[in-house]
């Protein structure tokens, strides 16, 4: 017979309740007694447990609950060192733990490098729409009280909050403080009893802001954590039914996927984006049909690309006439998605006409993207040969570039140095190489 392994993660979270073992046994006890299963534990059972021995599944949900009320946050399987639940249908998985999971790992500085070493994966499984739809775990645990419309609204709102700073000021900062709003509040509401309606709007509430912490994981450059919570926002998307969240997640997917040249997968999840989209409005086909064209393009699929480029032109047009829509897809975004099709399709001065463009109509919020679609510009100039326009371009994104906490900044900026050092004879790109030096980092002038 194998050795059982002892259960320190268990051990672990004994040490921080400061639960004798009887305590913790007389508390599992009183948990079972309200859930309508008598349990009569004493220290022996509390020392197997420890050891190694894997309580009966009802026995387990009344462990998690005594350690989730003694420490006053959600405890989940993988917490106490306990296998999930065995009653489960085939394949199916805990949402609301998985996300705990996903988000405390994430607020704790001594994982981030553990997390920053999942790779991206195209073979990842994309659940489809009939696999999520009305799919979710219906726990009425009775640890938030009743909730309603406020909460969901809250969630919302703290949303946009996290999404205003991580337009501003990339998501370095931001994405671990939407990690510990989902763990420490949003998985309370999502546990929590709800009128359906109310349950399905907070589940959709919460699939946005995993799509955001997802997207702020990309801006990392953490991008196999990235596909896990954008995985979990199609999880709640589905469950709620919410098929604008879905849609927005798989074209979150797709643009993370053609950023990294991974193009086939790129056109896949954009396609399966529009597919799961059949009643999209004007702005929404325009979102979707610029994603697809640019994955296109990379594919090397010219008639494709501007087939979808040119639908996302028109969609955007009937769009614009309905009245401006600060904060979605505009024509800023448009002409950024028409400059990187030109540019895929080896147009390097229609590319560069584009991106000129899209800065011009940028809102000024934008200033993580200002940044580095600015240096993106500069490089397609210095590829031209333009090397002056190139220096002033770069000069522009440096303005900005010290407000902004973001990977992908950095890394334009890191590729700005070993493309400008080759030029620094020229008066221009001397200037501009000793004023960057003085404003990044120096492990990116290295």
């Amino acid at each position: 017979m194998a050795q059982r392994e002892p259960n320190t993660a268990l051990g672990h979270l004994l040490a921080e309740s400061r639960w004798t073992y009887r305590q913790f046994a007389r508390a599992v006890n009183r948990i079972g007694t309200e859930t309508g299963t008598p349990l009569r534990y004493d220290e022996s059972a509390v020392s197997h447990w420890l050891g190694g021995a894997i309580p009966r599944d009802a026995v387990r949900a009344c462990i998690l609950e005594a350690f989730s009320r003694r420490l006053g946050r959600p405890v989940t399987h993988a917490e106490a060192g306990l296998p999930d639940s065995l009653d489960r249908s085939p394949g199916s998985t805990d949402t609301v733990e998985g996300l705990i999971d996903l988000g405390r790992q994430d607020m704790d500085p001594s994982r981030r490098r553990v997390l920053g070493a999942g790779l991206f994966s195209v073979a990842l499984t994309i659940p489809g729409w009939p696999d999520v739809i009305g799919r979710a775990e219906a726990v009425q645990s009775g640890r938030a009280s009743r909730i309603g419309m406020n909460e969901v609204d809250m969630v919302i709102a703290m949303t946009e909050r996290v999404s205003e700073l991580d337009d501003q000021f990339g998501g370095r900062h931001a994405r671990p403080m939407a990690a510990s709003f989902m763990v420490n509040t949003v998985a309370s509401y999502l546990r929590a009893d709800a009128p359906e309606d109310v349950r399905q709007a907070m589940q959709s509430a919460a699939s946005d802001l995993l799509y955001l912490t997802g997207y702020m994981a990309v801006d990392e450059g953490l991008h196999g954590l990235a596909q896990r919570y954008y995985i979990k926002a199609l999880e709640l998307a589905g469950a709620a039914e919410d098929h604008l969240t879905y849609c927005t997640t798989l074209r979150g997917m797709s643009v993370q996927a053609v950023d990294l040249r991974h193009g086939t997968k790129a056109m896949e999840l954009a396609d399966a984006a529009a597919a799961a989209s059949p009643k999209a409005g004007p702005r929404m086909r325009a979102f979707l049909a610029g994603q697809q064209a640019h994955a296109a393009a990379q594919t090397g699929d010219r008639t494709s690309a501007l087939r979808y480029i040119h639908e996302a032109e028109a969609a955007m047009d009937r769009a614009e006439s309905r009245g401006k829509a600060f904060g979605s897809y505009d024509p800023s975004s448009l002409n950024y998605h028409i400059s990187q099709v030109r540019y895929e399709l080896g147009d390097v001065p229609g590319a560069v006409e584009a991106m000129q463009q899209s800065d011009k109509v940028r809102f000024s919020v934008y200033r993580r993207a200002r940044v580095r679609h600015r240096a993106t510009l500069a490089e397609r100039q210095l590829e031209m040969g333009h090397l002056e326009a190139a220096c002033a371009t770069w000069h522009q994104a440096l303005d900005d570039f010290p407000m902004v906490q973001s990977g992908r900044a950095d890394d334009r900026i890191k590729a700005m140095f070993g493309l400008i050092r080759p030029h620094r004879k020229n008066a221009a790109a001397r200037d501009l190489y000793d004023r960057a030096r003085t404003i990044a980092p120096p492990a990116l002038s290295s």
